[in-house]
């Protein structure tokens, strides 16, 4: 019978314990180093759930740091470059992570760890177990750190190391900046959005008292919108949709000022051009007259455009002074316009229910650059 420790200490299990661990981690890090920024949105989750919400002005950094350690963990592994310190490492990593997902499927802070991003999707509870399966291959390399032998010397070693940290730095930078060069989401380029049954819902909406903070709930148009004593002293924080029929398959619900809803009529319109906004209060005042700029152009053409944005009502008067009013608003939910496009702003050209382009707001078009839409909307 094999024992343990022979078992531990053999040769080819340690080098394909290294080889399946470092896959993992390959893929773990590429899947969320291509898209940085929703990285950072399931880190602010984090925060949020923990009572940490100070700290989400670091998410972003943390996020690009994190992926880029699990990326440099994987390829060191299948490299054999610094076993030593690469073990290390990796223990330490994912020490924290099983401690983390455990308390995630016990008490579920997040509905969703994203430890592989919007590329696949796990329970809590499947990443626990994950975590568990990985730590054992995990004891099997720590166990055998020392003897690995590497196929570099010391020198290209560590050059290998910087390589890895700066290119991958450098390669989630520009996801952040632009958009993923890869969309993982439901969101993609080219994607039919739409059903061909009419979308039924029923929307709940949520109002608390300025005075006495009282919470209340109404389905949606069945609230006093039109009354403005009413409206001065409650204020809208928040909706949710019950669905009672065949839908779109994503959770986008728009709706005007006054609750009236318009999801139809913007996501089955023809060359409609939609500016998405999930944060105004974060968004400058430069990048608002780019948007006014881009509106001013697309007059010459047979487009359509309005703003969608998650922000509240009385948050997007400088919006509409800059704007002059010449473009309709409409609101939805901030978390699903995160998702529907990497950026705040950004643009997105939706026809007859087809997600045509994106543009992350580094790139939006001229009037110029805008392809043919002969040939692109047919």
């Amino acid at each position: 019978m094999i024992k343990i420790r022979d078992f531990f200490q053999s040769n080819k299990f340690a080098t394909i314990s290294s080889w399946l661990v470092g896959l993992v981690f390959i893929f773990s890090g590429f899947v969320k180093g291509v898209d940085p920024l929703g990285f950072a949105y399931k880190i602010e989750d984090y925060f949020i759930a923990f009572g940490q919400s100070w700290a989400n002005d670091l998410a972003l950094i943390l996020a690009i740091s994190l992926c880029t350690i699990e990326f440099t963990i994987g390829m060191a592994l299948l490299l054999k470059a610094k076993t030593r310190l690469t073990s290390w490492v990796l223990l330490i990593v994912m020490l924290f992570f099983t401690v983390l997902t455990f308390n995630d499927a016990l008490y579920s802070p997040v509905p969703d760890c994203g430890c592989f991003g919007d590329a696949l999707k796990l329970t809590n509870w499947q990443t626990f177990y994950k975590n568990i399966v990985l730590m054992i291959f995990t004891v099997i390399v720590f166990y055998n750190r020392n003897r690995f032998k590497s196929y570099f010397s010391g020198k290209v070693q560590n050059r290998w190391y910087f390589l890895f940290v700066v290119g991958f730095v450098s390669f989630s930078m520009y996801n952040y900046r632009h958009l993923p060069l890869i969309d993982f989401t439901i969101w993609k380029e080219g994607k039919q959005i739409t059903s061909d049954q009419p979308i039924e819902n029923k929307v709940y909406v949520k109002y608390v008292n300025t005075n006495t903070q009282e919470e209340k709930e109404f389905l949606s148009p069945d609230y006093p919108w039109n009354d403005s004593a009413w409206m001065k002293e409650w204020q809208f924080v928040g909706q949710r949709i019950v669905s009672l029929g065949t839908e779109i398959d994503h959770s986008l619900f728009i709706e005007d000022e006054s609750g009236n809803e318009f999801t139809s009529e913007i996501l089955l319109a023809s060359k409609m051009f939609v500016i998405v906004i999930p944060e105004i209060q974060v968004v400058k005042d430069e990048q608002l007259q780019k948007i006014l700029q881009f509106t001013k152009d697309l007059h010459i053409t047979d487009c359509q455009m309005v703003i969608i944005t998650g922000s509240l009502a009385n948050e997007i008067e400088n919006l509409k002074k800059i704007t002059g009013n010449q473009l309709d608003i409409y609101f939805a939910d901030e978390t699903v316009l995160k998702t529907i496009v990497r950026s705040n702003p950004g643009i997105i050209l939706f026809n007859d229910g087809r997600l045509i382009k994106k543009w992350h707001f580094n790139d939006f078009p001229s009037i110029s650059e805008i392809p043919d839409l002969s040939k692109v909307l047919n």
